[in-house]
């Protein structure tokens, strides 16, 4: 048997909310502006600056949970 070629149904409720999908742009082209010595040479130091903190960072030690608990039930 043979199987006859039916139009797909489409729901409800994709016709629905159709109207809210936009299309998205494929490919987004992003270019920086051009930026003097002074501003390469700053945001060369912001970045070390940075990365020195992150190296250097500690986070704060973990709570324990029996205190976490016991603030919940307060």
């Amino acid at each position: 048997m043979a199987r006859k070629d039916k139009p797909k149904k489409i729901s409800a409720k994709k016709e629905r909310y159709a109207k809210f999908r936009k299309e998205k742009p494929t490919m987004l082209t992003m270019a920086s502006p051009e930026l003097t010595e002074e501003q390469m040479k700053e945001k060369r130091q912001d970045e070390q600056r940075i990365g020195e903190f992150w190296r250097n960072y500690r986070r704060p030690p973990q709570r324990f949970v029996s205190e976490r608990k016991a603030r919940s039930k307060r």
